[in-house]
């Protein structure tokens, strides 16, 4: 047997309450629930932006950091590099140096890329 839930509602209702009044509460508490759920998009998004602006940032840094730091003295001049002749010695190959820089345009690169291409869904109105 399968029981209706409205029939219910009327046949349990007060006197001078009927099932419109129940659906009429029912229409309101999903009024009260679009505000938050806006309100829950509108923060979804704000923390979307944000990230996305990290993103970009933190790229364009260890991108503009990789670009330049190989080609200073303290890129080999430094104690981990002292203690190790042999790894010194790679690290101050023209063409690691060289690939850390790629790396770096590459990085940067995609930090530019991920900022031009950003969109948002079009708002529901």
């Amino acid at each position: 047997m399968i029981s209706d839930s409205k029939a219910h509602l009327e046949k349990d209702s007060p006197e001078g309450t009927s099932l419109a009044t129940a659906t009429m509460g029912d229409n309101l508490a999903m009024d009260e629930a679009a505000p938050a759920d806006a309100r829950y998009r509108r923060i979804q998004l704000w923390v979307h932006r944000i990230s996305v602006l990290l993103f970009v940032f933190v790229c364009a840094t260890v991108g503009v950091l990789l670009v330049i730091f190989p080609w200073h003295p303290e890129w080999t001049d430094n104690r981990l590099l002292l203690t190790h002749p042999g790894l010194r010695s790679f690290v101050t190959n023209s063409f690691v140096r060289g690939v850390c820089s790629g790396l770096g345009l590459l990085d940067i690169w995609i930090g530019f890329w991920e900022a031009i291409h950003y969109h948002e869904e079009p708002r529901p109105e």
